[in-house]
């Protein structure tokens, strides 16, 4: 569960670069989610990057927004051998990986849209019809479902696993292309 409207970038993964690229005014106010005990991290490794306008944080983090009532919103998500089924049936699926892992191999008809330019191409996505996520791994995908849904679009759902689990479920891809021979 997160807080409808809010942006998640998890402490776990690129944190820091991520913010960087994603929040485009250093001045922002930001209100800070994170689980019991990381908040200092957070606050630190923002102002690291140029990130000094925190404005504070949630007591108890998530738990204490649930515990006290106030309304939530989550991200749906389904395992590859599930997504699997979709593809079959050429639904829009978009990937927000890097143009160089796109480039090397993707799912067959996917469109690229690197979450670094996410902001940019929000008109891109479908108005009504149900559009299907993924990124490598899982970490980027649930960032841009976040962006996407604090921007209203709410009629996504993103692969569990990323292109790695995509892979393992045997779902159709493009041949791989070595990235080093791949030229801009």
């Amino acid at each position: 569960a997160h807080i409808p409207r809010s942006i998640f970038i998890g402490l776990n993964g690129s944190f820091a670069p991520w913010v960087g690229a994603l929040i485009a005014d250093v001045e922002q106010p930001i209100l800070l989610v994170t689980p019991e005990g990381k908040e200092e991290e957070a606050i630190t490794r923002l102002s690291r990057v140029g990130f000094d306008g925190t404005i504070g944080y949630l007591d108890g983090g998530i738990t204490a927004w649930v515990k006290a009532g106030k309304e939530t919103d989550s991200v749906e998500s389904i395992d590859a051998q599930t997504f699997k089924k979709f593809v079959e049936e050429k639904v829009p699926v978009y990937d927000v990986r890097k143009e160089s892992e796109f480039s090397a191999e993707h799912v067959e008809d996917a469109h690229l849209t690197p979450l670094d330019f996410l902001n940019d191409h929000l008109a891109e996505f479908p108005e009504n019809d149900t559009f299907y996520l993924h990124c490598a791994g899982g970490y980027r995908s649930i960032i841009a479902a976040s962006i996407l849904k604090s921007r209203g679009i709410h009629n996504l759902v993103d692969v569990a696993g990323g292109f790695k689990a995509i892979k393992e479920a045997g779902i159709a891809t493009t041949d791989f292309v070595c990235p080093t021979t791949l030229k801009k």
